[in-house]
């Protein structure tokens, strides 16, 4: 999925023109200054927070020396490609614009491993429990946006059935299998389907019983995700309330790694997991 990802494009021409620019031995201040720019626009350029033009590509390999024409050519297709609509015909109106980077990412990775303390994850989720955690969590929503998202979310699942599926490695705290959205029948059939999609051989279901207590990450679900061209970096996802952050930096990196080995150590084994799961479903969500 790389190929046709224009947010992994976009990515791999902000890695490349950071590249290129530390090569020459400049700053970002230097170039904003030679290409009469802000310092931010530089900085969105080297992170892929914004889109490179035709126009900036070019100023940029003409700063930074770059005189081959195949190599010019080159950033200039990904440039040209990272405008592309990519999922966004496929998903329709997602109903929030900075969600689809995200999608993107997700699509194109070849390993997610996921965190998540209060709700379900995504993933994972049935179209039920989806439409009623969304309208929980947004009462306002209109009910187009709400079927939209209902509708791309149940789009996004299919990536785990892809011949190329990434590896999913998903860590989820017990809270989130014992909170009713829905209803008891709507719960049930969510937990049920988690542990039929733990039987794939791409996807581990790990669970972090209330017995661990206080633990490291409790208070920040997350998402790592990890791209198979090893000229575009790692990416952790941290959706607030009212932003969607991204972190890619190898420092702010660390600390993620440290917390996914922690809670997978933490964590009931995957069939403890399922059984877990199972048990809480004939308990608390009976037929």
């Amino acid at each position: 999925m790389v190929s046709s990802n224009p947010t992994l494009r976009r990515r791999r021409l902000a890695g490349t023109l950071r590249e290129l620019r530390l090569a020459r031995g400049m700053t970002i201040e230097e170039v904003a200054n030679e290409l009469m720019v802000s310092i931010a626009k530089i900085s969105r350029l080297e992170t892929g927070q914004r889109g490179a033009s035709l126009r900036d590509v070019r100023d940029l390999c003409r700063i930074y020396q770059v005189t081959d024409e195949a190599q010019i050519e080159a950033l200039m297709t990904l440039a040209r490609e990272a405008k592309e609509p990519g999922l966004r015909q496929e998903l329709g109106n997602l109903g929030d614009e900075a969600a689809y980077p995200y999608v993107e990412l997700e699509s194109g990775a070849s390993r997610i491993t996921e965190f998540q303390c209060c709700f379900l994850p995504g993933l994972l989720q049935t179209e039920d429990y989806a439409r009623a955690l969304i309208r929980g969590m947004l009462p306002r929503i209109e009910d187009n946006i709400l079927n939209s998202r209902v509708l791309a979310r149940m789009k996004r699942k299919e990536l785990l059935r892809r011949q190329d599926a990434p590896h999913y490695w998903t860590l989820i705290d017990e809270a989130a299998l014992h909170r009713n959205v829905g209803g008891v029948q709507v719960m049930r059939q969510q937990l049920l389907d988690i542990i039929e999609v733990a039987r794939r051989p791409n996807v581990v279901v790990q669970v972090i019983p209330f017995s661990v207590g206080a633990y490291m990450g409790l208070d920040n679900s997350f998402a790592f995700l990890e791209i198979p061209d090893p000229s575009t970096p790692a990416v952790v996802f941290i959706e607030g309330l009212t932003t969607m952050e991204y972190l890619e930096k190898p420092s702010q990196l660390v600390p993620y790694k440290e917390t996914i080995d922690y809670l997978r150590a933490a964590a009931l084994h995957p069939q403890e997991s399922v059984a877990r799961i199972a048990r809480i479903c004939e308990e608390q969500f009976p037929s």
